[in-house]
């Protein structure tokens, strides 16, 4: 999916609230009942919704692999990723990183080639990437049901800035120490969102020197 969305005319304040129902700039979170950070599992635990802005596709890319990393250490349960770029002119492009079948990815080098021509220009263009592989067709710009909402999806279209990738993990029991600790391998990017408490998210700002 490509689209274009304006710049928002107010810069994003870290801490705030995400999107409302309807997708709109930063007022109210989404619905109780909607899919996503504000739904609890079966023990009443909401997952975490973070959001991370990197320079260019590059280090998004070492994040991504990072949160893997973290992961696999059970630094927590990584349930969907995704990213958010855009490009000089600003249009927005996301990929959706996790596949539907448990325990695998599907954000193959052919995707990540489509999100670099995007962002930097290059001639690996949306299309080209998405129509290599027989796997590419479980990256889709809509987020599985079980993952990132939509509506959070679009917010984050809205915050990132050209020339620059978001990265969005949705996760759950998450390890914070481990968190603040690996964020500090990425100084200079910038934070975005995160439903955490205002302490941890100075932990976090400040590890990424923000």
């Amino acid at each position: 999916m490509d689209t274009s969305e304006p710049t928002p005319a107010d810069p994003l304040a870290p801490g705030d609230p995400g999107p409302d129902a309807e997708g709109a700039p930063p007022l109210e979170p989404p619905r109780a009942d909607a899919t996503g950070p504000e739904r609890a599992d079966d023990e009443g635990v909401a997952p975490t919704l973070v959001g991370i802005s990197f320079a260019d596709v590059y280090r998004a890319q070492e994040f991504f692999t990072a949160a893997q990393g973290l992961a696999a250490r059970h630094g927590f349960a990584l349930k969907d990723a995704v990213l958010v770029g855009k490009d000089a002119g600003g249009r927005t492009h996301v990929q959706e990183t996790i596949d539907p079948s448990p325990g695998r990815t599907a954000l193959t080098g052919a995707m990540w080639a489509g999100l670099f021509g995007l962002i930097l220009g290059g001639p690996v263009g949306w299309a080209a990437g998405l129509a290599v592989g027989a796997g590419a067709g479980a990256v889709t710009a809509k987020v599985i049901d079980l993952g990132i909402p939509d509506e959070w999806v679009s917010w984050f279209k809205q915050a990132v800035e050209p020339g620059r990738v978001i990265v969005a993990l949705l996760v759950e029991d998450l390890d914070v120490d481990a968190l603040v600790s690996e964020v500090e391998r990425f100084p200079g990017a910038e934070f975005v969102y995160a439903n955490l408490d205002p302490d941890t998210i100075d932990r976090v700002k400040a590890a990424l020197g923000d």
